[in-house]
Parts: structure tokens; sequence; C-alpha cells
């Protein structure tokens, strides 16, 4: 699908039947779908991968009342671009999928029916959550978006926009949506729906379950308990990479597809979704379309985690440093690639219990096959952002592991020296780029300005992992930073291997 002379369609109900026929496009009759799944957090990830499963489940018999109702709770400009984008094209969009071999397909997908942006109506979110045709709602909030101290592991009821919707206010977080929509239903008679984390994290469904709890045991612990024993929050891994689309990506796949797509989606051909087999109130038939449903999600949860998305982060901070800006570019480059190999073999594959019939070594290879693959041509500032976030949620196990066992710990004090030297935004090259750490606080940055070696171990994010009292570690990283600091990325990475 190279033929960029296509005669580019828009994109509504009106006109899938015009698209090119290299398109496929949904066989099911649209005009009688239903949504029965809410859907908070409508970004690139959740386009590829969840609704990306649920329209395949829209294609088998007695399906139609599980499509999807996006929800958006961004503010700004780009969040309401996106929301007029969605409804312009009746929430169709396109996903094109990237082979190793540069081969690609393009489909349209059809499992969202409707669009809501929270901040411009945040009642018809609530109705919406609160119809009982309304079974399950889904979200993906980021790793760094469930509200909890790194230091106490309690829920911040202080955070500004919880405190706002604690006031009973409209809300504005996810939590107020979800403890007010199951307020709406207790009272109405209701069955609760399902709350189904899909974000990259190890017990997503546990975690989203603390915070609802948390939330609602503010509100009134009556709720909270009524939510505690008629609401499942199932625990899943999920796994797809799906790099941003720049406008140079976008006029590629029009070009493609022949689809005039204001907001396409990009994708590899891998995807893998894991989830516990535990819903309130019913589900779509998932595992009919490749969802595996297990009772171990956590192994295949610590596997991805620590693994893929650990070494996606390890990759990404000494690339940057050196000046790469793609991820399989850097892929190329032999120290990066020897990196990671390391880390699987030496790092985390010794200590890692792994699910059954699955080798470290196997999955370690398919990680960097995955990573290397040119087509997708994903960023890798797209993939450091919020590593404040994201670092600790992926390396603090291993961590503690490889520091409590008195394990080589170079690579693990690579990344944080590292990270460090990221946050000031320029690489070794002197070339500037663009640092997006909503996690960090004030007091955090004023540590990265202070000129302190340590400062990264004292922010708050990596505090509770206790690394600037461990001497062992500490000597590691103050190498690594020294050498890293004076702009010699390429030596302090060999020296981690």
């Amino acid at each position: 699908m190279n033929d960029t002379s296509i005669k580019q369609q828009p994109l509504s109900n009106a006109t899938l039947g015009q698209l090119d026929d290299r398109v496929a496009v949904p066989t099911y009759d649209r005009s009688q779908l239903i949504a029965g799944i809410a859907h908070i957090g409508v970004g690139n990830f959740h386009r590829v991968h969840q609704a990306f499963y649920v329209d395949r489940c829209l294609h088998l018999p007695g399906h139609e009342a599980w499509a999807i109702c996006g929800i958006g709770l961004g503010s700004g400009a780009s969040a309401r671009a996106k929301a007029q984008a969605l409804h312009a094209q009746d929430c169709l969009y396109t996903v094109t999928e990237f082979d190793s071999d540069g081969s690609a397909s393009t489909r349209v997908v059809g499992a969202m029916i409707d669009y809501l942006h929270a901040p411009a109506d945040p009642e018809a979110v609530l109705r919406k959550l609160a119809d009982p045709a309304i079974r399950i709602v889904s979200l993906t909030i980021t790793e760094g978006g469930y509200n909890f101290d790194e230091a106490t592991g309690a829920f911040k009821l202080d955070e500004p926009d919880v405190a706002h919707d604690l006031t009973g206010a409209p809300p504005r977080t996810a939590f107020g949506f979800i403890v007010e929509a199951l307020r709406c239903r207790r009272e109405a008679n209701v069955p609760a729906f399902t709350v189904m984390s899909c974000d990259n994290l190890r017990q997503n469904g546990d975690t989203i379950r603390r915070a609802v709890l948390s939330f609602a045991q503010a509100v009134d612990p009556d709720l909270a308990d009524w939510i505690s024993d008629h609401a499942a929050f199932p625990n899943s891994m999920v796994d797809r990479i799906a790099p941003q689309v720049t406008r140079e990506v976008r006029e590629m796949v029009a070009g493609m597809s022949g689809v005039d797509d204001a907001t396409p989606v990009v994708a590899e051909t891998f995807t893998q979704w894991v989830i516990e087999d535990r819903f309130s109130n019913g589900r779509p038939a998932f595992d009919a379309v490749g969802v595996e449903m297990k009772d171990d999600v956590e192994a295949y949860e610590a596997m991805k985690g620590r693994m893929l998305n650990a070494s996606h982060m390890l990759l990404a901070y000494p690339a940057i440093l050196l000046g790469y800006r793609l991820v399989h570019e850097a892929m190329n480059d032999p120290d990066i690639a020897a990196l990671l190999r390391a880390f699987f073999q030496h790092d985390v594959g010794p200590i890692l219990e792994l699910p059954p019939g699955v080798s470290s070594e196997a999955y370690g290879e398919k990680t960097l096959a995955r990573f290397g693959n040119p087509a997708v041509a994903d960023q890798l500032l797209r993939v450091a952002h919020d590593g404040a976030a994201k670092i600790p949620v992926f390396h603090a196990k291993t961590i503690d592991t490889l520091v409590h066992d008195k394990r080589d710990m170079r690579r693990e004090a690579l990344l944080l020296a590292c990270f460090q030297e990221y946050l000031g935004g320029i690489d070794d090259h002197g070339e500037v780029f663009m640092v997006d750490e909503k996690k960090l606080t004030a007091a955090d940055w004023e540590l990265h300005k202070s000129g302190d070696p340590l400062a990264v171990l004292h922010m708050s994010p990596f505090s509770s992992l206790h690394l600037a009292e461990n001497g062992a570690f500490v000597e590691h990283f103050c190498l690594m930073e020294d050498t890293v600091s004076r702009g010699n990325t390429r030596t302090a990475l060999r020296d981690a291997l």
C-alpha cells in the first residue's frame, strides 16, 4: 500500500462504502450498536488496543450492546479539537499496522459510537455512566494518573481536582465520575459496572480499586462498602506499541490508504491482552477474539512491566543523550542493544518468575525485535516522557532485589544517571529537546537545579527506593553521573556493560 496517488475520501458512516477496497471496514451495522463500555482516556493506545479488540467482538453475533462511548477529561485546546474531530467522523478512525518487513495494512475501527468531552458537559458523562446499558467502565489515564503518594502509598485526597470533586461539584477526575455514577446506580438499584484499568501498571485492577474505594470512603463509607461488594476490578496486562502520529505520519498513512482521517493511529502488528475473567455485570466474548483470560495475570504483568517496559525506559535516556530520536535507530547502535541484552540476561531474567512455558531469553529477543521495527518509527521522547512516574513502576522491584542481593547495579545506576541528565533537556551534542515530566514537584526541580550530584535519588518519586542511603549503589551512581554529566554517555554506557 504505497500508492500515494489514491484519491482521499473523508471518513464517516456515509463514506464507509466508498473507501478503497484495500482498507478493511466494519461489516456490522453501526446503526444497531449500543454503548455497553464507557472508556475514560481515549488516547492512541486505547484506540489500537482495547477498542481494536472490541471492534473484533462487534463482528460476532449478539454483540450489538458492547460498543464504546469514549470520554475525554482534558480541558485544553487539543482535547477540544479531538472531540470535534471524532464527532465529525462519527467516531470512526483508521488503524494502520506496520510489520517489521515494512508492509502495512489499514482498517477502519467502528467500535466507538459516541465521545463525550467531560469538561464541556460533566452531567452528560454522569448520565452516561449511570445508564444501565453501561456495564464496563475502562480507563487509560497513564501510569502516573492514579493519584497515590509514592512515599506513603496513600491516595491523595488533597490533590486539587480530587478535593474539588469531594465538594460535590461536577467532577473533574475519573475517580469523581466513577464514584458519583456508582452512587447514582446504587440509588436506582442498577447493578454496579466493572471498572477495568488498561494502563501499564502491575496489579492495575487492584490499584484502581484502591483509588476508587479511597475516594468513595471520603464521600460515604456505606457507599464504599457497596462498591467493594458489588463492583469488579479485574487485573490485566496490556501490550502494543502505538507511537505518536505526527503530521508527516498522518500524511503518509492518508496517502497509503486514501482515507482523509483527522485522527489516525498507527501500531506494530504485535498485540497482547491478558485479563482476569472477573466482571460484575457481563462482558463481551473477549476470549473469542484473541484476549487471554487468565488467573495468573500477575506473572504476565511482571514479565511485561519488568522486561519490556523497563527496557524501554533503560534505552530511552542514554539513547536521547547520544542524539537518537527514534527507537529503531537507537536499536541499531550495538552498545544500546548490548545494554538491553545484559539487562535481560543478568539483571531481571534470573530474578523474575515468568508464566509457565515462557523463556526470558525468547521474550527478551522478541522485545528487541519489536523495538527494532523501523516501520513503526516510535519516538524516544514519547517513551521517555513521564519517566518520574514510569521508572519506579517498572524498575523498583528489580532495583530492590539487586540491592538486597548485592548483585550488579550498574545498569540501574546508568538509568538514573541518564534520567538526571535528561532533565536538563540538552544531549551530548548540545541539541535541545523537550522534557515532559508532570510528576515532578517544584521542590524536585529545585533539587535538580541545586547541583547536588545525588539530586534524582532524593526526588519525591524515587525517595522511597532509599538508594541515597545505600553506599554501593551511590558509588555506582556517582561514577555514572560524573561521566554522563560531562557529555560522555557513550563511555558510561560501555562501563555499564
